[in-house]
């Protein structure tokens, strides 16, 4: 299975290795490197790489700080999925114990915990206990009470006992969990891809999903979730613990919660999708400068109801002979960066009222060719309390003595959205 781990800075510095069968040297990672600077850009690493002795398996973990890469090694063939979703799995833990833009100097801060939690979640190259819940109880969280006891009086951070979740069929939930108030909050997240025409029309669309649940229940509560519209999901993936028996059956999600917060499912929707900002450019270039003319709407049903999409940022990449541009707004502002000719409009809240647009001349740098293409657009936005999918929820049952509050809230963003002129 894995042979070891590596995790890299945005410059290729191997920050920590974890080595579970055997040493590696380091310079298996210059396969990797070699990748990551041939790739016009982070996301386009391919996430397995062949090498002649190992299979690299790799995923990138992206935060302002600075970027960073966490690696699996193998020597045989394996289930690529299985790695990757491990790698995923210490990237979720990482996150709840140092923060969710944790980045190179939390990780060196904290380097014993690392350490510790890649020891405690993989045995001997496979996957073992990855439920933050049950590691919470085994690797304490890190704290200034502790970091000032673990100087003085050299106390660990580890756990004498073994979780009690550990030894049981739920290993995600431990025994005796009791709140003053009991409550359960589903966050239903959707990101929406899309390629349109320059004309609005769509080329291809599709929804990826995630439901994320932070429960706060005592005991050992028994939840039913029930959807509106169940036929709409496809590629689903679940928490373990979820009954995947009743989803196969009567597409219900039958689960015993994990205590706090965990992802319950992802899914996706092919086909069908309108996507909720619609980008109508018009974009023409001559041999000494271009007119530029973009419209941007939304969706009917996104008009009449109370939701709008905020946050919205439209980005035209400019041909690098763009010199200079005499643009005009009339919502938000604009800025072209001088450097990489790509012109950055903040629209913010879409206006009922009227619909934004963006107009104005460009002019060409003298000699520069004109450009065999027109730029392609991309747009980003959040809608809160919206689905593109049009998935909802129906029911939520819980099998309790008890009457918990329970709340759902949806957010719909943009993803991979792009626009051709």
């Amino acid at each position: 299975m894995i042979h070891s781990i590596f995790i890299l800075n945005e410059v290729g510095d191997v920050l920590f290795e974890k080595h579970y069968r055997g040493l590696v040297q380091r310079s298996v990672c210059d396969y990797f490197w070699e990748q990551v600077t041939a790739a016009s850009s982070p996301e386009e690493v391919p996430p397995v790489i062949v090498t002649p002795h190992f299979y690299l398996f790799n995923i990138l973990h992206s935060v302002r700080s600075g970027n960073m890469y966490f690696i699996a090694l193998t020597t045989a063939e394996v289930n690529p999925l299985l790695v990757i979703e491990f790698l995923h799995r210490v990237e979720d833990v990482f996150t709840e114990y140092f923060g969710q833009g944790f980045g190179e100097s939390a990780l060196k801060e904290e380097f014993v915990k690392v350490y510790q939690l890649l020891e405690e979640m993989m045995d001997n190259g496979f996957p073992f206990t990855t439920e933050p819940n049950i590691l919470r109880e085994m690797v304490r969280a890190p704290n200034i009470v502790e970091k000032v006891s673990g100087a003085v009086g050299g106390t660990s951070s580890m756990t004498e006992q073994l979780p009690s979740g550990t030894l049981s069929i739920m290993p995600w939930r431990k025994e005796g969990v009791k709140y003053s108030t009991n409550e359960v909050f589903f966050d239903i997240i959707e990101e929406v891809d899309a390629i349109m025409d320059l004309g609005g029309n769509v080329v291809s669309s599709e929804v990826v999903g995630t439901i994320n649940v932070n429960c706060r229940l005592s005991a050992m509560p028994d939840l039913t979730l029930t959807f509106t519209n169940p036929a709409l999901l496809d590629d689903v993936g679940f928490h373990p613990c979820v009954r995947h028996n009743r989803w196969e059956q009567n597409r219900n999600i039958s689960f015993i919660p994990p205590d706090g917060q965990f992802r319950l499912m992802s899914y996706t929707v092919k086909g069908g999708v309108q996507p909720p900002v619609v980008v109508r450019p018009q974009i023409r270039f001559t041999d000494t400068g271009g007119r530029v003319d973009v419209n941007v709407s939304m969706v009917h049903n996104l008009q009449q109801g109370k939701t709008l999409p905020e946050n919205v940022v439209i980005t035209i990449p400019f041909p690098k002979g763009v010199l200079s541009a005499n643009l005009s707004c009339t919502v938000g502002t604009f800025a072209l960066d001088q450097k990489t000719k790509v012109c950055t409009w903040t629209i913010g809240r879409m206006p009922k009222e009227k619909m934004p647009n963006l107009s104005g001349t460009v002019t060409m740098q003298v000699g520069a060719t004109r450009p065999e293409s027109n730029p392609v657009l991309s747009a980003q936005f959040t809608i809160a309390m919206y689905t593109a999918s049009g998935i909802t929820v129906d029911s939520l049952v819980v099998a309790e003595h008890y009457k918990p509050f329970k709340g759902v809230r949806s957010l719909t963003k943009g993803g991979r959205y792009q626009i051709r002129s």
